[in-house]
């Protein structure tokens, strides 16, 4: 038992005493956590999700009888997931978190690995979020009252985005001291998805630095550690934007030119943004170097939608 009282072995299994599965699940959770090489937030990710199939075992009386526990009980609960309605993505995330927990208690020669092989949901082909055209671009910014250092913010955001294909995360994170150049062009150095430091930049054109540079130097004197958009609350007057603060604000400027739509939103200006450059000629290099993905394949999603809109068969189809 190598020293550890109560480990189910996989050639000897033995049995969780009466009354302390979920003592004994928790401390191996734990000890998975810990033996990740990732950083802090993915740590509270995993916690967070093996949480869920803990809930989930408990609701369902499983956690009593981890012993038993079967392939079919992981596909039960990845079946459980898609019933409660959440995204693809959101299901992936606790099917990779509950995989790789299997992966470890099978290495740690704790339980057999029940989990391998279990695949994902099915993604969409196209994405969950509608783009904007630029007409509707224009009539977003031109709602805004840039008479207040608040609107001057909520613009330079929305502009921001929609130029450059930030996430809102990136925006939240980013701060004044980011802004530099790089070539004789102006940046902004960000701190990628899944990255632990700022290590890729967006170029800013002059349309999206100038109410960049506007919004700074209508807040005066700030720090180079200053975050870039700064709330104006008087509970977090000073603090950076988060990311449901700045969906919000997006949001809001949205709905006041009347798109209020729940597939409209902070991210959509991320798609908004790939798609315009494809559109204006940007090649899949190009783009995907903006976008800052990992994989080629996710902006040719970008680049199979355009071409089939604008080869729509459709088109020939006369009454």
């Amino acid at each position: 038992m190598d020293g550890q009282k109560g480990l189910i072995k996989i050639d000897t299994p033995g049995e969780v005493p009466p009354g302390k599965g979920l003592s004994f699940l928790m401390a191996m959770i734990e000890r998975f956590i810990a033996s990740q090489d990732v950083s802090k937030s993915s740590k509270a990710t995993y916690s967070r999700q093996l949480k869920q199939f803990v809930s989930w075992l408990m609701e369902t009386g499983k956690i009593e009888a981890l012993n038993a526990l079967k392939r079919l009980d992981i596909l039960t609960y990845k079946e459980n997931l898609l019933e409660t309605g959440k995204s693809s993505c959101t299901i992936d995330g606790y099917m990779t978190s509950v995989r790789k927990f299997f992966e470890f208690l099978e290495g740690e020669k704790i339980y057999p690995n029940i989990a391998r092989g279990i695949k994902g949901t099915k993604k969409a082909k196209s994405f969950r979020k509608d783009c904007l055209t630029p007409q509707q671009i224009r009539e977003a910014l031109g709602s805004i009252d840039r008479g207040t250092l608040e609107g001057l913010r909520d613009y330079a955001v929305f502009n921001l985005l929609v130029r450059t294909g930030l996430r809102t995360v990136e925006v939240a994170k980013a701060e004044a001291g980011d802004l530099r150049q790089e070539g004789g062009e102006a940046v902004l150095w960000v701190q990628g998805k899944g990255r632990n430091s700022k290590d890729d930049f967006v170029l800013l054109v002059d349309k999206a630095l100038k109410p960049l540079r506007e919004y700074l130097s209508a807040r005066g004197a700030i720090s180079d550690t200053a975050p870039l958009f700064a709330s104006i609350s008087d509970r977090n007057s000073g603090h950076a934007l988060t990311t449901k603060s700045i969906s919000r604000i997006i949001k809001k400027i949205l709905r006041a030119v009347g798109l209020n739509d729940k597939r409209l939103s902070a991210h959509s200006l991320r798609h908004t943004a790939i798609s315009l450059s494809i559109k204006g000629g940007a090649t899949l290099e190009q783009a995907q170097l903006m976008a800052r993905h990992t994989d080629p394949k996710t902006t040719m999603i970008y680049f199979h939608n355009a071409a089939r809109i604008q080869a729509g068969a459709e088109r020939f189809i006369h009454f």
